[in-house]
């Protein structure tokens, strides 16, 4: 027997088939390691809403434009701006004239007073514009206290476990325990503070409880996911797995959070500004509107119903915009 006779059969695969095929798998191992997941633009997310929700961010831009506006009108510009002083009774005495003005209490809308004016003859647009910027603030104030020192604990807690959770955990159950409204009244009464900022202060703190819980169930469900389990495999030292994978995820569920909480703030603002005990007079909110134009109700209800329909539209909005943040981001939270 001769040896190429003995010498095993190897069959002979195509060359260029076989370029052909690996080509094309390094080409599909190239495109699924370049691929990166795009965030959307604004303009996108916008394009995603419904046309409630659409409407509902409109106005909050509005809201949000009208009152940085009205305070520049006040506080760099010194009035200047074409938007009327909220305090000025327009048939009290002008000293650039000489005279009084033409002004009347209650007016009915007019090219000079959109929305009329109130009982002592101001202008309810102005005033409703200038109301916003207390509502901004308190809301803006309370999130902030809520996503940086409730998303923070929340997401300690979560993470960690064990006696921090307990402890932390235990605090935040007392401090819910007790009606958040009754015990801002009591805070506000005892220590008749009447300055924004302070208001805006003590609401944020009460709202950390809240902040706290829902960024604790978030970081207990992204511990469990593969890539923390991951970072530990490789040995990431907790600190850097806290920063670096926990709280980025639990934020977008904060931020959609803190637009359902806002509502809630803005109308325990204007509960407070009912009451009397908000922001000292003559500072307009709508909610001291209300309460001024609740006497006049059967002579001219239409300024008990313009800051009412402001303040309805507004926590409607939130909570529209808000909604639909939630929904989105556990819409993407499942698709990790």
């Amino acid at each position: 027997m001769s040896t190429t006779e003995s010498a095993p059969h190897t069959p002979d695969f195509p060359s260029d088939r076989l370029t052909r095929v690996s080509t094309s798998v390094q080409i599909d191992e190239g495109t699924k390691l370049s691929h990166k997941p795009e965030r959307a633009t604004p303009r996108q997310v916008f394009g995603e809403m419904p046309i409630l929700v659409k409407l509902s961010a409109i106005w909050l831009v509005l809201i949000v434009f009208g009152a940085i506006y009205a305070k520049l009108d006040t506080s760099v510009f010194g009035g200047s701006l074409p938007l009327q002083d909220p305090n000025f009774q327009t048939n009290n005495f002008n000293p650039d004239t000489g005279e009084f003005g033409t002004g009347e209490p209650l007016e009915s809308p007019s090219r000079e007073h959109f929305l009329g004016t109130d009982a002592i003859a101001r202008d309810t647009f102005a005033r409703l514009v200038h109301g916003g910027w207390v509502s901004l603030i308190v809301a803006t104030v309370s999130a902030a206290f809520g996503i940086i020192v409730g998303g923070l604990l929340g997401s300690l807690v979560g993470f960690v476990r064990g006696k921090t959770e307990i402890v932390i955990m235990s605090m935040v159950d007392v401090i819910l325990a007790f009606p958040a409204l009754i015990l801002l009244l009591a805070l506000v009464s005892i220590f008749e503070v009447r300055d924004l900022f302070i208001i805006s202060t003590v609401i944020g703190v009460l709202s950390i409880p809240a902040y706290t819980r829902v960024a604790r169930a978030n970081s207990l469900a992204i511990s469990n996911r593969e890539f923390v389990t991951a970072a530990r495999a490789i040995g990431t030292k907790p600190r850097a797995i806290l920063f670096r994978e926990i709280i980025p995820n639990v934020m977008p569920t904060l931020l959609a959070y803190a637009m359902v909480a806002a509502a809630f703030v803005v109308v325990v603002e204007g509960t407070l500004s009912f009451l009397g005990l908000s922001v000292q007079l003559p500072t307009s909110t709508w909610g001291n509107m209300i309460n001024q134009a609740r006497r006049d109700i059967k002579v001219n209800s239409a300024q008990v119903f313009w800051p009412s329909l402001v303040l309805s539209v507004t926590v409607l909005s939130l909570n529209q915009v808000g909604d639909f943040f939630q929904r989105r981001g556990a819409v993407r939270g499942s698709a990790l």
